[in-house]
């Protein structure tokens, strides 16, 4: 499913207009993605957690080449899936 999809189910869901459906989308993700921005978290009870995980620097190897290279240190955003979807996906 893409994001045009997802407004149409939203849009149908609600009742609502594929404009404003839209928008409550785009909402919700700008929201998700401020709050990991500033390091917090979002947990949708029965969906889901995002979070922002750290990776630590490693050493990795170029494929062309074969060459050691250095990876530097990054935060990245982690989903933990909620009892309720595991339900319903099993």
């Amino acid at each position: 499913m893409n994001k045009a999809e997802l407004v149409e189910v939203v849009a149908k869901t609600a009742d609502i207009s594929k404009a404003s459906a839209e928008k409550a989308l785009d909402g919700a993700l700008n929201g998700i993605k401020n709050a990991l921005k500033k390091g917090g978290s979002v947990t949708l009870v029965g969906f889901g957690t995002f979070r922002v995980a750290k990776r630590a620097a490693r050493t990795g190897r170029n494929p062309r080449t074969g060459e050691a290279i250095k990876i530097k240190a990054a935060k990245v955003p982690k989903f933990t899936a909620g009892k309720a979807l595991k339900d319903a996906v099993n």
